[in-house]
């Protein structure tokens, strides 16, 4: 058995993938992208989701497959693990790069260590995806991290935007396994001869994640296929629920310069929170609305009383039915003590 993250020596021939799992990741990836003409940078980690991935990313698109790994530099083993997948890709003849960043700095009470850690990893590969012309990214997210998502969404009262959980495409990134399963994908890995990494944090009770998926280890009749047909069928609900806020936001809403007005007599209660969300991040784009603070300012707007959050303010203009125009500005500032 060799080293965590060290490849064995026959894994430098490239073993050939069972033709019925190329040609099932080939319908899965023409679903989302026209696999004939883009080129797809792949985010590989060197766990197993994310070198399966490459590995049929590479046998569908040959060299129209890209590959990066982002050594966010915070485990001592990064740079061993991105070098070693730097090493597959180069017995195998794919493109590859390391790419390394500082990690911005903390903004808001979210942005914890894997946010802000999430958001380098993707700002690099963005630029990185720029720079070798590939139209997409693609990225490891499969069945199980799905279910994991929804199960842990659903436990923190998310609404049905978080509920929609992990989308198969979402801008330029695309996540063509969310299909498969974690174990068929290990499986593929093993018998192409790679061991691939298997990140501590995968198994440490300290995260959320971890504990989750041993429990759900030892549970046999949840169907991960249908949750994830559920799961595209809420996706679909948000979309349209989107669309409805923008034509009710045109039709109903103005935005003008540091300021925003809507007139929510009338609309759906969830149409009304999207407008005072959407009011919100047109006046101060660094305020973060979350779900529990919307609902309070919608709760207060209707009782006809003035509402803060961060830095800006709402209150009813009018009386009478009329206290349903609101009006959005900048809050003054506050005073010193």
């Amino acid at each position: 058995m060799s080293p965590r993250g060290v490849l064995p020596p026959n894994a430098r021939e490239a073993l050939s993938l069972d033709r019925r799992l190329v040609a099932r990741f080939r319908a899965d990836l023409a679903r989302l992208i026209d696999d004939g003409r883009n080129s797809v940078l792949v985010a590989v980690s060197g766990g197993a989701d994310s070198v399966a991935l490459l590995l049929l990313a590479h046998a569908v698109l040959g060299k129209r497959c890209h590959a990066a790994t982002v050594d966010h530099g915070l485990r001592p083993a990064s740079g061993s693990e991105a070098a070693m997948v730097a090493q597959l890709c180069a017995a195998r003849g794919i493109d590859h790069a390391i790419l390394v960043g500082n990690l911005p700095e903390r903004a808001g009470k979210t942005a914890n260590l894997s946010a802000r850690a999430r958001l380098l990893r993707y700002r690099l590969l963005q630029h990185h995806a720029a720079a070798v012309g590939a139209t997409w990214i693609a990225t490891g997210h499969h069945g199980d991290d799905q279910l994991e998502t929804l199960l842990m969404r659903l436990n923190r009262g998310a609404g049905l935007a978080g509920l929609a959980a992990i989308r198969r495409r979402s801008g330029r990134i695309i996540r063509p396994l969310l299909g498969w399963r974690r174990a068929e994908l290990a499986g593929l890995v093993v018998g192409c001869g790679i061991e691939a990494v298997d990140d501590p944090s995968n198994v440490d009770d300290r995260y959320d994640r971890a504990r989750l998926r041993k429990l759900l280890a030892g549970i046999d009749w949840l169907d991960v296929e249908r949750i994830g047909v559920s799961v595209g069928a809420l996706g679909d609900a948000e979309d349209a629920l989107a669309w409805a806020t923008r034509q009710a936001l045109a039709e109903h809403g103005v935005l003008g310069e540091g300021s925003a007005s809507i007139a929510a007599a009338g609309l759906p209660n969830e149409i009304v929170r999207r407008l005072v969300r959407a009011c919100v991040e047109h006046v101060d784009s660094a305020t973060e609305p979350t779900g529990s603070g919307l609902m309070r300012m919608v709760e207060a707007l209707r009782l006809g009383r003035r509402v803060t959050m961060g830095d800006v303010l709402a209150e009813p203009r009018g009386d009478g039915a009329d206290r349903m125009c609101w009006h959005f500005e900048h809050a003054p500032p506050r005073r010193g003590r």
